[in-house]
């Protein structure tokens, strides 16, 4: 007994002249995004709570979903759907995707093979990206972009080629487009309607992009998150309208953007077989499957259609709300075409560029928004902020007062 005390102290003492001399260990970080820090909207949001201010900047809706909605998802879990969904997602509402999809845009989805869930659409577009983009291949990125789509590339291995719209009226121009493309091209990454503009394509543009793809191995990347919420009696776009775009194009869509469940983080995308197998590849290890009772619960409600189909009007309404509202202010306003965003000029206010003008705003006036020139690798010069108007009415006049001290 006496001697194994002698050695607990002799190992104790030993280990006390040992642990001062193991050498600390700090690995070494190569960060694959070294230019890519906190997000504009992170930071804007951050700043408006900071400061109190009406948080017209972060592009959710300032209000909840359809009850019956929230009451279907309580439904499904009462109902014991509470394990894993299969890989592909709840074959429910995949059918009812396939339907929704041929019924709006006259192309047939199989929804066994060409339909997948994922968890949201910002994932959709990252396992796209990353399941057809191999190093040294291109992706054209028009400008101003959503800020997941170039990370997503350069994790790829794959080069972001720019191609700015025009700013007078946030078009493309095709010929200017074309001489981009060369042997390397691999995708083209459409968003339409588009943030942060409000700008929307044309049936023009959706000829010209199968000229320009046709006889080639480019892959069309579609981000249509705002698919039902265009306005002025246009028709949406979707490149699924065009047989020779629905043969080499992904298409990604939100349930976030369309029911105002955003934080729910569930989307889809649709695509011809070819191109879904190897999308379900990466997915399936990426995420494997989404939330399981909410996938059931779309699945009942997207069966009527006036679930979705009275967004329009809906949007469109608080759109000419706030436009209306600002014509009493010194911002110059063009409406959207589409999306819940509106962009408004203040050259007439300030020389400043806008990402100084917008941390102003929301410190000193109380109303946060996104500058447009965090949508550009290099902006031109702009003087631009984008507000989000899927808010209260009573929010938005809030909002415009404060604007209209300036």
């Amino acid at each position: 007994m006496y001697s194994g005390l002698c050695t607990f102290v002799i190992v104790c003492e030993i280990c006390s002249l040992v642990l001062p001399l193991m050498p600390s260990f700090t690995p070494l970080v190569s960060s694959k995004l070294p230019t890519v820090g906190l997000t504009i909207f992170t930071q804007m949001s951050k700043l408006a709570t900071e400061h109190q201010a009406i948080n017209l900047a972060q592009g959710f809706p300032g209000f909840d979903c359809a009850a019956g909605l929230i009451s279907l998802v309580e439904k499904y879990l009462r109902k014991g759907l509470n394990q894993y969904a299969p890989m592909q997602g709840v074959l429910a509402l995949r059918e009812v995707i396939a339907e929704k999809t041929e019924s709006l845009y006259r192309t047939a989805y199989h929804p066994e093979t060409e339909v997948t869930i994922t968890a949201g659409a910002t994932q959709a577009i990252f396992t796209a990206i990353t399941a057809l983009v191999k190093p040294g291949d291109e992706v054209l990125v028009i400008e101003p972009a959503y800020d997941c789509y170039v990370p997503a590339i350069e994790l790829a291995g794959g080069k972001a080629v720019f191609f700015q719209l025009d700013p007078e009226d946030w078009t493309i121009n095709w010929g200017r487009l074309r001489a981009l493309v060369n042997d390397n091209t691999r995708m083209i990454l459409l968003n339409s309607p588009h943030n942060p503009t409000g700008s929307t394509l044309s049936a023009n543009d959706l000829l010209q992009l199968e000229l320009l793809t046709r006889d080639t191995n480019i892959v069309i990347l579609s981000d249509e998150v705002y698919e039902h919420i265009t306005f002025d009696n246009q028709i949406h776009q979707s490149v699924a309208r065009n047989p020779q775009l629905a043969t080499r194009s992904i298409i990604v869509s939100s349930f976030g953007k369309t029911f105002h469940t955003t934080g729910w983080k569930l989307g889809y995308c649709i695509a011809p077989k070819e191109l879904m197998v190897e999308f379900r590849k990466v997915h399936q290890f990426l995420v494997f499957s989404v939330n399981t009772p909410m996938q059931y619960a779309f699945a009942e409600y997207l069966s009527d259609a006036s679930s979705y189909n009275y967004l329009s009007l809906f949007y469109q309404e608080k759109r000419d709300f706030f436009n209306h509202l600002v014509q009493s202010t010194r911002f110059k306003v063009k409406p959207s075409s589409g999306t819940y965003f509106q962009l408004l000029d203040y050259r007439e206010l300030s020389d400043e560029n806008d990402i100084d003008f917008a941390r102003k705003l929301t410190i000193e006036n109380g109303v946060a928004s996104i500058p447009v020139s965090a949508f550009y690798r290099h902006a031109p010069e702009q003087k631009q902020l984008r507000f989000c108007f899927a808010k209260d009415n009573e929010e938005l006049e809030r909002a415009v007062l404060k604007l209209q001290k300036l």
